[in-house]
């Protein structure tokens, strides 16, 4: 049968894109781009409004 994933609810400050790439304006020496990351604050970089811990299952 098959398995039904729980939607997640997305986190409404990044709309599920919590980390992006930023370029810095300056190139390393060999002509590459400097980039930084930065992650959403709100979640922290995972995307969702709710923990993953909450979604964690303990069996018996």
């Amino acid at each position: 049968m098959p398995q039904h994933t729980p939607s997640r609810p997305i986190c409404g400050h990044c709309d599920g894109f919590p980390t992006v790439t930023i370029t810095t304006g300056n190139r390393a020496p060999d002509g590459q781009r400097e980039t930084i990351s930065a992650n959403c604050p709100a979640c922290h970089g995972t995307g969702r409004t709710v923990p993953a811990s909450a979604y964690v299952r303990t069996g018996r």
